[in-house]
């Protein structure tokens, strides 16, 4: 016999560590079968996993229980990254802060900085790998991967180097996006943007007496880069300034600095933006550098860096290096006021742009840097030469890669029309180092060193996602082969037995918060460098959010929800149930503690379920395990009937809609046949009079479609109810339909049962009928009278009555009120219940009563001294109660109408 009550605690550890010691979570390279295969995204090497983390896991192993359970060979492959930025800078702030050591690269060097960091990782991979064991993850720790493994350094070796022989990879000084704080590049998808107020200053920056003419203004909301400036550019056909162009004019800066610069047109200047005149900075704007590269020619001084990689003044800006760049802005600002050249001031909202890793302003700066060229056709693909931005098109385009939700695909086209080479290097220790080494004048590139002596390797990592990118296909390489050089990438995946029987995989699950960052390098890396798609379809989950609809952050402990602190309280089952029903792909949706304690409750209800299921047994004297098989649908009753052919459609609908990751409606499905099929009807009606072959039968179908969803409480469950020497349930075969157990007309009948029981109660409650109070019910219905007879017994005892009568007639019993269903009239007898002249009294007069009070408070809401002055809490009790008199009126008013009359 099961304990009264479901204890997670002591359970879900025991049951994960059966499943993996049984194997079932390790998937056959030599498999026969379909395959079905999910790369886990890798969590960062940094720590303690989110709830991010815990709703990819719990929707991931959903995907792989269900098709495993199918008879797939499933297998989801776990990892971590290494997060080079991320990693390497919470290392050296815990460094910073143990040892005080404020240039914690300069003390350590790199070789003892990078061992640091290693060790590191090596404690957080262990912490991460126990919290995905405690979200029921089925993943194959036999094939765990590491983005810094040796194998897949080979890898990202052996696709720099390829890329590099076929001209993607090149090394050229452009403006990139400087993260002044962390002290490397990033690239364009790693910058948010914040809206923050700021000033556009109007500068007269070329005088009057030089123009012969009017002055040029230029609006600047960053006047110190003007400092720096190596012409102005307009809109040709711009007449304040046609005039002007191909002239050449030099300007005094307040403190000495003093530059020459050139009048250029070009087309993409707008008129209409300030003064139509922008102040090009080549190396501190992409924008600038872009107008700049087009008109070289035209711009004989060469550009001047004014900011420098510490996010100060350089030296070339005379009077202002060495300040921070607001500092030196404020002064410059101040300068040019007491020299009366700020001709206006304006404030306006621009959107700040913010490193993602750093959360700190990011500076655009020029930087000599390895890129990967997006638009150079050099790239075979199924028989076509194509640039890999077109690849990135033509896959999703072709059907050959599929979004969910298909929203996003509009998001995604939006992207790669917008896609701008990727800058992949770092200036950073932790992470693959850039496999290129440099002897004078001649560049070596190669998966490993050279062999003469007198080489350095470039001092530069590469991007994270560069080695991320390859994930798909990069963990199913054979790690032997790793030290063998005599080999190419091809003959790697040629000789890897994983990459040829689980590649492509099926289903990419992630954030769409990622969709750039990660999902779309992954599909431009592994179709260059294998030849095929990374994944079939891409399933994007929203945020989870707080109760109030805010983003949960560190920085505000009170929004954050922690896994490792609800799972003890409420058990895994039900924070992953709480996380997948009623959140819809590409949606963000909300988590509190209570939604979580809901789906305990509902756990619960399973438990006490499968508890009344084996009372039932026990009392009988059978053990469930020797149930094999069902009765006749003949031989059954009505409900059992019923239940039985309601569970074939239930599987049907089930399994279709796992089939399309339509999850959210899975689950609700399943709750709602647990809950009010299962619980509230089929095992009331089957107190006394079980048949316990169909009762164990309908439970193990439900610990079957349940166990994706809520594995830990199913498993256990399924061990008392299990056929004898049956598998595990994580390994058992999924339901299937059985045409021989539909039957229609029992549901149909079933739910007119249901509906005179309802309508019973319902009217008990609406006459506020004592519950223990025993009644007199006459049923009328033509259609349904000898139906319901047979019924009889479970009408009379589930209704409370004392008395039952059913006709085919009509009828129209005094002193009674009724419910009106399709082919069905229900009639409760009031005849001694209540005093009917009395009630219509007492409920005459609680009504008028209740409208004087409403009366009261609508004059109060409708007064305006009042709404002015009062506190909004008061306002808002006083609404509340307005709304609740309301609802009292109408259910005062409907039982007044349903009272039978006095004559």
């Amino acid at each position: 016999m099961l304990e009264k009550a479901y204890d997670p605690k002591g359970t879900e550890d025991r049951i994960y560590k059966m499943w993996e010691e049984s194997g079932a979570f390790t998937a056959d390279n030599k498999t026969k079968k379909e395959t079905f295969t999910v790369a886990m995204p890798p969590p960062n090497a940094t720590g303690q996993l989110h709830l991010g983390h815990a709703v990819m896991l719990a929707l991931e192993d959903i995907f792989i229980r269900f098709n495993r359970m199918r008879g797939k060979e499933a297998l989801w492959i776990p990892g971590t990254d290494h997060a080079a930025i991320a990693t390497e800078s919470v290392v050296i702030k815990q460094i910073q802060k143990e040892e005080k050591i404020p240039d914690v690269r300069g003390k350590l060097g790199r070789e003892e900085l990078v061992r640091r960091i290693a060790d590191f990782v090596v404690k957080s991979r262990g912490t991460i790998r126990s919290q995905v064991r405690k979200m029921g993850s089925s993943c194959d720790w036999s094939r765990e991967r590491y983005t810094m493994d040796p194998m897949l350094n080979r890898c990202v070796n052996e696709v720099f180097a390829k890329m590099y022989r076929d001209g993607l990879i090149y090394r050229a000084e452009r403006v990139v996006n400087w993260d002044t704080a962390l002290q490397t590049t990033i690239s364009d998808d790693e910058i948010e943007y914040e809206d923050k107020e700021a000033t556009l200053y109007v500068i007269e920056y070329v005088t009057a007496k030089q123009t012969g003419g009017k002055p040029i203004l230029v609006a600047t909301s960053r006047p110190e880069t003007k400092l720096g400036d190596s012409a102005l550019a307009v809109h040709p056909d711009d007449e304040r300034y046609k005039h002007l162009i191909g002239k050449e004019f030099t300007v005094d800066w307040p403190r000495g600095q003093s530059i020459k610069i050139s009048i250029i047109a070009d087309h993409t200047i707008d008129p209409a933006f300030g003064t139509g005149v922008l102040g090009l900075t080549p190396f501190h704007s992409k924008i600038d550098y872009e107008i700049w590269q087009r008109h070289k020619t035209e711009v004989p001084a060469y550009p001047i860096k004014v900011v420098g990689e510490d996010g100060k003044i350089t030296d070339a800006i005379a009077g202002y290096s060495g300040m921070k760049v607001l500092a030196a802005r404020e002064a410059f600002v101040e300068d040019l006021k007491q020299a009366g050249r700020i001709a206006k001031e304006e404030k306006y909202i621009q959107p700040l742009s913010i490193s993602y890793r750093s959360k700190k302003p990011v500076e655009p700066l020029p930087k000599l840097q390895w890129f990967i060229d997006v638009n150079k056709k050099v790239v075979k693909y199924k028989g076509k030469t194509m640039s890999l931005r077109e690849i990135l098109q033509h896959v999703v385009r072709e059907g050959e890669i599929k979004i969910i939700p298909e929203r996003f695909e509009k998001t995604y086209f939006h992207w790669i029309d917008h896609l701008q080479d990727w800058c992949i290097s770092r200036q950073i220790w932790w992470g693959h180092r850039v496999p290129v080494w440099y002897k004078g004048d001649e560049t070596f590139v190669d998966v490993k060193p050279p062999k003469e002596n007198g080489w350095a390797q470039d001092a530069d990592t590469l991007d994270t996602w560069f080695s991320s990118a390859l994930w798909t296909w990069s963990t199913l390489t054979d790690a032997s082969l790793a030290d063998d050089f005599s080999l190419s990438l091809e003959d790697i995946l040629k000789k890897s037995p994983d990459f040829q029987t689980f590649h492509p995989t099926q289903v990419m699950e992630t954030g769409y918060d990622i969709l750039f960052f990660w999902v779309a390098r992954m599909i431009l890396m592994t179709t260059y460098a294998t030849g095929q798609i990374p994944f079939e379809t891409v399933y994007l989950h929203g945020l989870i959010r707080t109760r109030e609809g805010k983003k949960m952050s560190k920085s505000d402990p009170e929004t954050m929800i922690d896994p490792l602190d609800i799972i003890p309280k409420f058990g895994a089952d039900a924070l992953r149930l709480s996380m997948i029903v009623g959140q819809s792909p590409g949606n963000d949706s909300r988590l509190y503690e209570e939604k979580i304690g809901g789906y305990r409750n509902f756990i619960n209800k399973i438990w006490n379920a499968s508890r009344f299921v084996l009372m039932q047994c026990e009392a009988a004297k059978v053990d469930p395990q020797t149930i094999t098989k069902l009765p006749e649908m003949s031989e059954l009753a009505l409900a059992d009937r019923a239940m039985l052919s309601r569970l074939q459609q239930i599987v049907e609908k089930v399994t279709k809609d796992l089939a399309e990751y339509r999850l959210s409606e899975v689950g609700e499905t399943l709750y709602s046949f647990v809950w009010d099929d299962f619980c509230d009807w089929y095992l009331e009606l089957s107190k006394g009079t079980a048949n316990l072959a169909v009762l164990v039968h309908i439970l193990r179908k439900i610990l079957q479609l349940l166990h994706p969803y809520c594995p830990f409480v199913t498993e256990e469950l399924w061990s008392h109810v299990k056929p004898a020497n049956a598998e595990l349930l994580i390994v058992k075969s999924w339901p299937e339909v059985k045409e021989n157990l539909r039957d229609p007309e029992s549901e149909m009948q079933f739910l007119s049962l249901i509906g005179a029981i309802q309508a019973i109660r319902k009217l008990r409650a609406d006459q506020e009928i004592e519950p223990g109070k025993k009644i007199h019910v006459i049923i009328s219905s033509k259609k349904h009278a000898k139906l319901l007879e047979s019924q009889r017994e479970h009408i009379e005892r589930m209704g409370k009555l004392e008395k039952l009568e059913i006709t085919d007639k009509k009828v129209k019993p005094e002193n009674s009120v009724s419910e009106i269903l399709p082919e069905m009239e229900v009639y409760v007898s009031l005849e001694g219940l209540i005093d009917i002249a009395k009630e219509r009294e007492r409920l005459t007069k609680e009504k008028e009563q209740a409208e004087n009070f409403l009366k009261a408070i609508e004059a109060k809401l409708s007064n305006k001294q009042f709404i002015d002055r009062a506190k909004p809490e008061i306002v808002a009790a006083e609404q509340e109660k307005r709304d609740t008199l309301k609802q009292k009126l109408t259910k005062l008013s409907d039982r007044l109408a349903s009272l039978p009359s006095e004559n």
